[in-house]
């Protein structure tokens, strides 16, 4: 048995690799192959492609590593056309994904979703696309269900990946005292993004709020939550802060399980934030060319995924123009100075993880994933 997956971010190399390792655990000859990074290479898969390079925001960004992506998008079509694998997974991704399922699916090859597109929120149109081409959808996100299934999709709720692959394996108290801070000072994790020029918009502005902050809030101390692959130079304005700021790498759990606020780039690090019941303010910028091109298309008021699953804005979000130093202070110290607030913010996050589902979440993926590759395999 053969399966392809394909990935491009981070989280998507995260999920990518736990599913591969549950698809080798239940069927341990099975080859399982295609693009992704280091997380799905330790889970087992071999890699024909590095989606380094690849992973951008914004549409004016995503021009400018086209050529890249139209040659990786011939390696994989190339590499499917010879191996022709028994099912392809799409993890995420979908500016990319999209173009490699239509490719594979007219070799005859099923295609599975996993980390379905964002499709209620923004290019509502693609739903056609995914009718047509895929064979079965896993959503992770309860609200997804229904309106793929209303739409005639074939879709599956598997739950999130996460609430298994969250682990805080350093306690507060040595993480903090690991990078010359104190255990018991208030404590803000900056989570800027994990792509080069998510950093680049973001960065900026999160450490013009820290001395605002530091104004307010006697003490605070900050933690960096970098992710895999991003040179220092990226955190350059963080560190540079007069304030006591450490850079934590591939930590992410540890920095969020240590600290007390979030203040974070949306995006997947708001579910972990949440997972940690962590109260947070969630900021994002992409370039003005993008916004404006992007917004006619964007079909929800709310951007972040814990207030999106929670059906309400339970976190406060600064997105493009709203995103400002004065701003971000403001919110940040609203968390840490309102015990109440911090308390009633804490207990709606709890909400959001209940609703995340059970365990499991990426061995039900695999067993679908499995299931489709039996039926082809069986067919031919």
């Amino acid at each position: 048995m053969r399966i392809m997956i394909s990935c491009g971010e981070p989280s998507g190399d995260l999920y990518a690799g736990a599913l591969a390792s549950e698809i080798l655990r239940r069927q341990p000859a099975a080859e399982v192959l295609g693009l992704g990074g280091q997380q799905f290479a330790a889970g087992g898969g071999r890699l024909v492609g590095d989606f380094r390079g690849l992973s951008v925001t914004g549409l004016s960004e995503a021009v400018r590593v086209l050529p890249r992506s139209l040659t990786m998008l011939r390696r994989l079509t190339e590499a499917a056309r010879e191996q022709l694998p028994d099912v392809f997974v799409a993890v995420d991704f979908p500016d990319f994904n999209f173009r490699l399922m239509s490719s594979l699916h007219a070799l005859g090859i099923p295609v599975v979703y996993y980390i379905s597109p964002q499709l209620w929120a923004w290019r509502a149109g693609r739903m056609r696309t995914m009718k047509r081409i895929v064979s079965r959808v896993l959503v992770i996100f309860p609200f997804e269900e229904e309106l793929y299934r209303r739409e005639g999709v074939p879709v599956e709720f598997v739950g999130h990946p996460l609430v298994d692959l969250v682990r805080v394996r350093t306690p507060r108290a040595t993480l903090l005292r690991e990078h010359n801070l104190e255990p018991t000072a208030p404590t803000i994790a900056l989570l800027p993004g994990s792509r080069p020029n998510e950093l680049q918009r973001i960065v900026p502005g999160l450490a013009q709020s820290i001395p605002l902050i530091r104004a307010q809030v006697g003490g605070v101390q900050f933690v960096v939550a970098a992710a895999p692959g991003l040179p220092d130079a990226l955190f350059a304005p963080l560190l540079g802060a007069d304030a006591p700021v450490a850079l934590v790498r591939e930590r992410t759990d540890d920095v969020l399980a240590a600290s007390d606020v979030v203040i974070t780039a949306s995006g997947t690090a708001t579910v972990q934030a949440a997972l940690h019941e962590r109260p947070m303010v969630v900021v994002y910028r992409v370039s003005p060319l993008s916004f404006l091109v992007g917004k006619p298309f964007v079909r929800v008021d709310t951007f972040a995924m814990a207030n999106l699953i929670a059906g309400k804005r339970v976190v406060p979000e600064l997105i493009q123009h709203d995103f400002t130093p004065p701003a971000v202070a403001r919110e940040a110290v609203r968390f840490m100075t309102d015990a109440d607030l911090y308390s009633r913010t804490s207990a709606e996050l709890r909400r959001v993880r209940e609703k995340l589902g059970e365990p499991g979440a990426s061995g039900r993926a695999a067993d679908a994933v499995l299931a489709i590759a039996l039926r082809s395999a069986s067919s031919t």
